[in-house]
């Protein structure tokens, strides 16, 4: 009984360090959520001003940029993985790593070749555990973005895209992230990048509403060439506070529960070590009664 009751004793011991390092978790995450929510509210209006501005241009000009024409043969596609850097976000990373493997069944299904494009340290420790290829991968920082790794994921992606299949290059790129939805909701998105696709940002006319006309100054083109680069970061970081938004709400979510969890066991193992020694009691005192009773038969005999 007392080497059950040792571990019993342990064992609440250690779920109540357990408890104290996620409290104190969930307690940064939630602090931590707060300031990502409020970049990725800052960010939002200029986002919806580029998606504006670009859709102007690709809705009301008639040329054909590269960034913006359908390609008549789609051969390889890109996909560009966000996941985290860091673990104990519950199913985070693991939902997105598994939207991107239906996405890559899909694409592989319409006969075009996939390559990655890969963000946190999960992504790339489940490629390289599973011996998957990558052409090239951004670790650190996942949980506070910053936009210089937006631009350098634009440059790389867009370089491939305008290399185009026959010079090692992609014909599609599509980005797939956790979209925060709220606090206690974070779905996976799957978003084609190139070729443009305007996806947030373009109210529907009303009925009576006139189209307005536009020009362009200087041409085009030089608009097209100036705002696509722009627009193309600008989703690529929006991606990334999403990603990081969620992450924090996944994070708590996942300590709150891993707290709860803990305050179980405790309860549970307290009630085992009161029990335990409840019958450690019982059997000592019935130890002492057996003895007693003993001497007093002994002294009857003599």
């Amino acid at each position: 009984m007392g080497a059950q009751l040792r571990v019993y004793r342990q064992k609440i011991k250690s779920a109540q360090t357990t408890k104290k390092i996620t409290r104190a978790m969930e307690l940064i995450s939630a602090s931590r959520i707060y300031k990502a929510q409020q970049r990725l509210a800052a960010a939002n209006p200029y986002s919806r001003a580029i998606t504006r501005a670009v859709s102007a241009v690709a809705t009301f000009s008639n040329i054909d940029h590269p960034l913006t024409t359908e390609r008549t043969q789609i051969r390889r596609a890109a996909v560009v993985i966000f996941t985290s850097d860091r673990g104990l976000a519950g199913a985070f990373s693991s939902n997105v790593l598994k939207e991107a493997d239906q996405l890559t069944q899909l694409l592989k299904e319409q006969g075009k070749d996939v390559v990655y494009y890969l963000v946190g340290r999960k992504a790339v420790g489940f490629f390289s555990f599973r011996k998957r290829a990558a052409i090239k991968s951004w670790t650190g920082g996942t949980d506070l973005p910053v936009f210089t790794t937006a631009q350098e994921l634009a440059e790389a992606v867009v370089e491939a895209f305008n290399l185009g299949y026959e010079n090692g290059g992609v014909d599609e790129i599509h980005l797939v992230y956790n979209k925060f939805i709220s606090m206690i909701s974070q779905e996976p998105q799957v978003v084609r990048l190139l070729p443009l696709e305007i996806v947030e940002g373009v109210e529907a006319p009303s009925s009576n509403e006139v189209f307005p006309l536009y020009e362009f100054e200087p041409d085009v083109n030089k608009v097209l060439d100036a705002l696509l680069p722009v627009y193309i970061e600008s989703r690529i970081f929006n991606a990334m506070l999403q990603s990081a938004a969620a992450e924090h709400a996944a994070r708590q979510k996942a300590m709150k529960s891993a707290t709860e969890n803990a305050d179980k066991l405790i309860r549970n193992y307290t009630r085992l070590s009161n029990s335990a020694r409840q019958s450690e009691i019982t059997q000592q005192i019935s130890e002492i009664v057996g003895g007693a009773d003993a001497l007093v038969d002994t002294s009857d005999k003599e």
